[in-house]
């Protein structure tokens, strides 16, 4: 495939490693100002997605590029002392803020992961939920990445998907520059790695959000 015929975040797989320079060295109260305001929709309608993941009291849940934390600290809650989240990301300094804000909180249930663009570093057959939420664009690798998310999951575990809608003609110029693909070719890569869609919520507008059931 000719890169020279895609767009700038695109890659013969995935993103491209530019998009996630940002995430190398980041000020992390910077990205908590940008992450976690008013007028984002993930974050406007946090606890209507936490509600739509269906989360559980001993639920052990990934968080999948965790970013600030901000549903690594709800789900902690969610699934109670009896459970577990983990908080997964490729940046050291976002996982090491995360594991200090949920010691400040009593979260003792939390988990830091520093993970790359093929492996998600978590033990197979650890989790029952991973949750991705703005981040699937992000990954530069994303059939070693599923491949690894897989093996995580136990099973008839559930991959939870939120990202921008790609319209092209309808989306801004940042959102067809910056968003490598759209939702039903999410779908279909998705679908290629042992998983199967099961449903489309459709609370979000800005945003989809997508169930999937890992294939035994």
């Amino acid at each position: 495939m000719c890169l020279l015929a895609l767009p700038a975040a695109f890659a013969a797989e995935g993103a491209r490693p530019e998009i996630n320079q940002p995430y190398s060295n980041p000020d992390f109260q910077e990205w908590v100002e940008r992450f976690e305001r008013p007028g984002r929709e993930v974050y406007d309608r946090r606890h209507a997605i936490v509600e739509a993941v269906g989360l559980w009291r001993g639920a052990a849940v990934a968080d999948i590029g965790a970013g600030t934390g901000l549903f690594t600290r709800l789900f902690a809650r969610s699934v109670g002392p009896e459970g577990k989240v983990y908080a997964v990301d490729i940046s050291r300094e976002f996982v090491r803020n995360i594991q200090r804000l949920a010691r400040a909180e009593g979260l003792a249930n939390v988990e830091g992961i520093i993970n790359t663009q093929t492996d998600v570093r978590l033990p197979p057959g650890s989790i029952d939920i991973a949750f991705i939420c703005d981040t699937y664009h992000h990954f530069e690798q994303p059939k070693p990445t599923l491949a690894s998310l897989h093996r995580a999951l136990r099973p008839n575990g559930v991959l939870i998907i939120v990202d921008y809608r790609r319209v092209e003609g309808r989306s801004s110029a940042w959102i067809l520059e910056h968003i490598r693909a759209d939702q039903q070719a999410v779908i279909r890569e998705v679908e290629a790695e042992g998983f199967r869609f099961v449903e489309e919520k459709g609370f979000l507008r800005e945003n989809y959000f997508l169930r999937f059931v890992r294939k035994d």
